[in-house]
């Protein structure tokens, strides 16, 4: 790829409709379902989530790249997104512990971004039109485009979670800790394990295709289902995985997609939403306790809320209160939960943290 600042660059949303910008340096085409972000600050942890694999993201904050890079902020090896959509880009940074610009990070990596496009009206469509595949490029050849983008899949039915999982099992944090966690990497991200880690845990982490045989191996005091990219509905090895685990009254907790596998395991189906919930400002509330979150969230799949309802073993636990769509479940008399949004953040607010400690306290009670 060559390296040009302000070339000209397009997007073309599936249904057709075009928007003009320029390419902040870096030559190439790329292609993914297109979602928006509304957080104002996270931009590289949001960039290296692999929840976002295979989706163009659009950021709503107007600057991108202000404050750089530093690498303790990525959530996975380097970034997972396609490509990325922006208002205004930012060349230089202004943050003393920063690392390197925003622009020398995708560079090394190959990454397309387009700059100067009217996000604003961009978003506005989206939300109106729903999420829908769209394409990225410096090229100006617009039926060529428009062939590339036919042939890119819908993320409804889509497995994604081996493309981003790790491809052999390790081990994160104190090899003397009180606790050890065995995680399935459907798309983990780094702070999850961080957040267990601070909590006297340490995780073993293993393949999105690994068997209950395996995970159980570590002898681990509890299991965890991570976040990740794409339809659960695939992923029936993770859902047999759970099964497993809630059957024999293991403690379990799951997060994001983790959390549709556990739902799936127990016959409740999920659906894709018309745009998704993408952002750090996302307000939840707790029914068990009735204290409201805010949240930070990311996914384009939801569990759905009336079979919930109607499921005579589940519970829901937490509402998003934009929507009304199930936030948050529990699988009564078993040592099961789980969330739709991420209490581990990276980015965003710290409200829902208490949950990793419920992890804890139900590792504890089950010891016992």
């Amino acid at each position: 790829m060559k390296y040009e600042a302000h070339k000209k660059a397009i997007l073309i949303l599936k249904d057709g409709t075009m928007f003009e910008g320029k390419s902040v340096g870096i030559d190439g085409t790329a292609v993914g379902e297109i979602c928006f972000n509304t957080g104002m600050t996270g931009y590289q942890e949001i960039f290296t989530d692999p929840s976002y694999f295979g989706q163009l993201m659009v950021t709503t904050n107007a600057h991108i790249g202000n404050y750089g890079v530093n690498n303790d902020e990525e959530e996975s090896e380097g970034i997972k997104i396609s490509g990325l959509v922006c208002r205004n880009f930012s060349f230089d940074y202004s943050r003393p512990n920063s690392q390197d610009s925003l622009l020398e990070y995708f560079r090394k990596q190959n990454f397309v971004a387009i700059s100067d496009v009217d996000t604003r009206a961009l978003v506005r469509y989206i939300r109106d039109k729903g999420a829908m595949n769209a394409i990225i490029s410096t090229d100006t050849d617009i039926d060529g485009l428009k062939k590339q983008l036919e042939a890119v899949p819908s993320m409804d039915g889509l497995e994604l979670a081996s493309k981003v999982s790790t491809s052999k099992p390790y081990t994160v944090g104190d090899e003397n800790a009180k606790y050890k966690i065995s995680a399935l990497d459907i798309g983990i991200k780094r702070n999850i394990i961080r957040n267990l880690n601070e909590r006297g845990c340490l995780v073993k982490v293993f393949p999105y295709d690994a068997s209950f045989e395996d995970l159980s191996s570590f002898e681990p005091d509890g299991y965890f289902l991570s976040n990740g990219p794409g339809d659960p509905t695939p992923l029936k090895n993770a859902q047999k995985l759970a099964s497993e685990i809630i059957d024999r009254n293991l403690p379990l907790f799951g997060i994001c997609l983790g959390h549709q596998v556990i739902a799936l395991s127990k016959g409740i189906p999920t659906y894709k939403m018309h745009n998704g919930h993408r952002g750090i400002n996302h307000p939840v509330k707790n029914l068990l306790t009735g204290k409201g979150e805010i949240t930070s969230q990311n996914h384009g799949f939801v569990v759905d809320k009336k079979a919930v309802e109607s499921h005579s073993e589940l519970q829901i636990t937490h509402e998003h209160l934009n929507d009304q769509t199930l936030a948050g479940m529990k699988i009564k008399d078993k040592n099961c939960f789980s969330v739709q949004y991420h209490p581990e953040a990276s980015p965003g607010p710290h409200d829902s943290s208490y949950l990793f400690d419920q992890f804890i306290d139900m590792i504890k009670e089950s010891n016992d």
